[in-house]
């Protein structure tokens, strides 16, 4: 996510190495992992959909011969994951041959190329030149021979011990305004100007890919504003109103997936997106409810639910999550994810850049039939952390929101790489050969 630069704001970054001694110890001061910090929804019962899934690998007999490999770069990060990486058997046996879903994933492949060209994978696993025969590939590929192409040019790995966890996002459609007026009151704020992203990496090596998020006080650096403060009326004169919605609870959700949609009163749509967030570390709201006995059992339906018919004490409980997020209008494609591309209805996950290079793909196997099938790793998540936890986009619309409201599937998960990486990787780092 684009932010302003500490230099614009501070005039030059000596400053910040002045505020930031002691700030570690700050209470409240969340320290954010690299990349989109779009929360998650809070894990629900999955609803009766079974399928088989996969049980995790062992280690195969198998795999598919790999062309040369590339050459690493020297600014690639090492792995994360050296001691937690498994060969996976001939893809061929492995993936689906009528999922419709593979189609979309090869289309959601296409619009992350550019990028996967180009990145630094925080996993370490793969560089640019690794994916460079598959993307050329992929610009003029067939969707209907979708598979043929992951056949071809990827081969596929377990991770850990390959046990998954999904849940799902959507994008939410609700009541808002672009001018405040009765009765649509509540403000979804633009990225404030005294929000501020410090990336600690240039004060400690131990700390790369580690940031904090807060602003100046005198010559100290301290915690954003949390939720409470925020909805009690503190950013007036400090953050701009991008747009006002009419019901609290919708936009709380909204914040939720991270991008949404606004139904104007003249039946136009406006288009919103994730821009920031104030560095307070995410807070499910679900759980506690339901160890309360407020709801049976915490799917975002019955938190709706219960805060529409509890107002006098809806604030409260939305205020125990001290994370808000900031918004920008969206006018092109979108949502954008964390990948800095479109994300694809059905095609894009959400998952863990330490553990999964963004823009590969991800094979499915779960205990609920929708998500089965291949995905694109695109996005990130503040609540999605983990070798194999991932978080499903599903789009707009009611099912949608029906889908992803209720997911919560597990079974197993396979990260596909560009054939010959993981040869690469065991010469690079004595890992155990492939085999023959």
């Amino acid at each position: 996510m684009n932010s302003p630069s500490l230099h614009a704001f501070l005039g030059s970054r000596w400053r910040v190495a002045l505020m930031l001694s002691g700030a570690l110890a700050l209470a409240g001061c969340t320290v954010i992992p690299q990349g989109g910090e779009r929360p998650a929804p809070t894990p629900v019962p999955a609803q009766p959909q079974p399928s088989t899934p996969r049980p995790p690998l062992q280690p195969p007999p198998s795999r598919p011969a790999p062309s040369p490999t590339p050459t690493p770069t020297q600014t690639q990060p090492a792995p994360a994951i050296t001691a937690g990486l498994v060969q996976a058997g001939a893809l061929d046996a492995l993936l689906p041959t009528d999922s419709p879903r593979t189609a979309l994933a090869l289309r959601a492949f296409k619009t992350s190329c550019p990028v996967l060209l180009r990145r630094t994978d925080a996993s370490g696993l793969t560089s640019g030149s690794d994916w460079q025969q598959a993307c050329s590939a992929a610009a003029s590929w067939s969707e209907d021979r979708a598979r043929d192409f992951f056949l071809r040019y990827f081969e596929a790995v377990q991770v850990g011990d390959g046990k998954s966890y999904v849940t799902g996002y959507f994008e939410p459609e609700i009541a808002g305004c672009r001018v405040k007026a009765p009765g649509c009151e509540t403000p979804l704020y633009k990225r404030p100007a005294d929000l501020i992203d410090v990336d600690l990496g240039q004060f400690a090596d131990s700390l790369k890919g580690k940031k904090i998020r807060g602003k100046v006080s005198g010559t100290n650096f301290i915690p954003f504003d949390d939720r409470s403060a925020i909805v009690a009326g503190s950013l007036a004169g400090r953050a701009q109103e991008l747009a006002y919605a009419q019901d609290p609870v919708a936009l709380f959700f909204l914040e939720i997936q991270g991008s949404g949609r606004l139904k104007l009163p003249d039946g136009s749509v406006m288009r919103v997106g994730y821009d920031s967030q104030n560095g307070r570390d995410y807070t499910g709201i679900g759980r506690p409810m339901r160890d309360q006995g407020l709801i049976p059992n915490g799917s975002m339906q019955e938190i709706v639910a219960w805060l529409h018919a509890n107002p006098d004490r809806a604030a409260a409980i939305m205020n125990q999550n001290k994370s808000y997020v900031f918004f920008r209008e969206l006018t092109g494609p979108g949502p954008v994810g964390a990948l800095g591309v479109a994300v694809t209805p059905e095609a894009t996950l959400a998952a863990d850049p330490t553990f999964v290079p963004l823009g590969a793909p991800v094979l499915l196997s779960l205990d609920r039939a929708e998500p089965n099938g291949l995905w694109i790793a695109q996005d990130t998540g503040g609540a999605i952390k983990g070798a194999n936890r991932f978080d499903s986009f599903w789009g707009p619309g009611d099912q949608a929101a029906l889908i992803a409201g209720g997911m919560a599937a597990r079974g197993s998960a396979l990260i596909l790489l560009p054939i010959g990486t993981y040869a690469r990787l065991a010469s690079q780092y004595g890992w155990p050969p492939p085999q023959p």
